[in-house]
C-alpha cells in the first residue's frame, strides 16, 4: 500500500481533546528562497495555504512574489509578529475578495481574515468544523459539518451566511450531512454534500439554497460522496464524487443546474479543479481499497465538448509523490500542483509551463493546498 493510511482517515482517528482550538506557534520561522524568473504583471503574487496534519496546530500561509521571484514560507508570522497564536488546525480553504483574505481554519472552527495584500490579521469570524467559502454580492457564505470529526456522527450539516464589512453571521441554512464546496449561480448557492462521517452510506446530492431567504429549496441527485463544485461558462456545474474507495469509484460528473439532471460523467478521480477559460485543470490520486493500488490524474477537459483533451499536463516525467492542490496564473497559463508527501512531513510545489515542463519546485508547509492569486 502506498501511503500508511488515507488523509481522511488519519484526520477522523485522532482524539476530539486535540482539536477545536489554536495553538502556540509550533512553525519554524518564516524564510525566503528564489524560484523561478522575476515577472511583472497584474498579479502581485500568490498565497498557498498548508493544511498542517490535524491536531497538529501547523495550518501556514506561504507567499510568491511574482515581480522578486521570491518564495516566503510562513508569510503570516512574518506579517504578524505579535500575534502569539499560529493560524492554527487544518486550513481548509482560502479565498480573497475584496482586499480581504479569508482562510478557513477546519478544526480550530474559524475563519481568519487578512489584509490581502500583506496578509495581517484583520478579524476572524468563528464557525464550527467549517469548510469551503463562497462570495457574492456583500456577502460570504461557508459550509460547516457543524459537529464534532467524529465518524457516525449524523449532526446535520449548514451553511452560515456572513457580512464581509461587519464579519457577522447574518444567518444559516441545513442542507446534507457533512457539506464541502460550494458555488454561486444565478442567486443559488450548490453545495456538495458528502456525508463523509456516515461511511460507507454517504451522501450523494447537491443542496440547492435560496441565496435571499437561506433556505434549502430542492436537492439534486449526483453521485455518492461528493466534494468539489465549479461552474462554467455555459453555466453548467462540474461536480467530483469521491466515490467510497471500494465499489464505487471516483468520477466527475457535469450537472445542468436547470433542469436538475446530470448530463454526462468523466470516468477520473479528482482531488482538486481549476476553471480557466474553457478548460477545466484536474490533479487527484485515488485510492482503492478493492486493487489496493493509486491512480493518478493530470488531466485538462475542455468544458464546451466535455472531452479530456489533456491525458496529461506533466510532459517532462515529473514524479508527482501525492498530488494535492492545483492552480493556474491566470495571464501566464502556468499551472501550479502541490505535493502533499505522505502527509506528515513539508510538501512540494512546482510550477509547470504551458508545454508541461517543470520551471521550478520548492519546499513548502505540511499538507500544501490551496492557493490564491492577489492582484497589485
Amino acid at each position: 500500500m502506498k501511503r500508511y493510511m488515507r488523509k481522511e482517515f488519519v484526520y477522523i482517528a485522532l482524539l476530539p481533546a486535540l482539536l477545536g482550538c489554536r495553538g502556540e506557534e509550533l512553525l519554524p520561522p518564516s524564510e525566503t528562497e528564489q524560484r523561478g524568473s522575476r515577472t511583472e504583471s497584474e498579479w502581485q503574487g500568490f498565497y498557498l495555504l498548508n493544511e498542517g496534519n490535524m491536531g497538529s496546530n501547523k495550518a501556514a500561509l506561504d507567499y510568491y512574489d511574482f515581480a522578486q521571484a521570491l518564495y516566503t514560507r510562513n508569510q503570516y508570522g512574518l506579517a504578524n509578529p505579535t500575534m502569539v497564536q499560529s493560524l492554527g488546525d487544518v486550513g481548509n480553504d482560502i479565498k480573497i475578495y475584496g482586499n480581504k483574505m479569508y482562510a478557513v481554519i477546519n478544526c480550530s472552527n474559524l475563519i481568519e481574515v487578512m489584509d490581502s495584500h500583506t496578509a495581517k490579521h484583520i478579524g476572524m469570524i468563528e464557525v464550527p468544523n467549517c469548510r469551503y467559502l463562497a462570495f457574492d454580492g456583500r456577502y460570504g457564505y461557508v459550509t460547516s459539518y457543524a459537529g464534532p470529526v467524529q465518524i457516525g456522527n449524523q449532526q446535520i450539516g449548514y451553511v452560515a451566511k456572513f457580512d464581509t464589512a461587519t464579519l457577522k453571521l447574518v444567518n444559516t441554512c441545513h442542507v446534507g450531512f457533512q457539506p464541502d464546496e460550494l458555488e454561486v449561480a444565478d442567486g443559488k448557492l450548490y453545495v456538495a454534500n458528502s456525508g463523509g462521517y456516515l461511511m460507507p452510506n454517504y451522501e450523494n446530492t447537491l443542496s440547492v439554497v435560496d441565496m435571499k431567504t437561506m433556505t434549502e429549496t430542492d436537492r439534486i441527485e449526483v453521485a455518492v460522496n461528493l466534494h468539489r463544485v465549479r461552474r462554467d461558462k455555459a453555466g453548467m456545474l462540474w461536480v467530483s464524487s469521491r466515490g467510497d474507495y471500494r465499489n464505487t469509484p471516483a468520477r466527475l460528473y457535469c450537472v445542468n443546474p436547470v433542469t436538475k439532471m446530470k448530463i454526462d460523467s468523466l470516468d477520473i478521480p479528482v482531488g482538486d479543479m481549476w476553471m480557466q477559460g474553457d478548460s477545466l485543470y484536474v490533479c487527484g490520486e485515488a485510492f482503492s481499497y478493492v486493487t489496493m493500488q493509486d491512480e493518478q490524474t493530470f488531466a485538462i477537459i475542455d468544458t464546451r465538448t466535455h472531452r479530456i483533451v489533456n491525458g496529461s499536463f506533466i510532459t517532462d516525467g515529473t514524479a508527482i509523490e501525492t498530488p494535492y492542490g492545483i492552480a493556474v496564473h491566470p495571464d501566464s497559463g502556468y499551472v501550479y500542483v502541490t505535493d502533499a508527501g505522505l502527509y506528515v512531513n513539508p510538501g512540494r510545489l512546482y510550477c509547470f509551463s504551458t508545454e508541461g515542463r517543470r520551471l521550478w519546485d520548492v519546499q513548502t508547509g505540511d499538507i500544501p493546498a490551496h492557493i490564491v492569486f492577489v492582484h497589485k
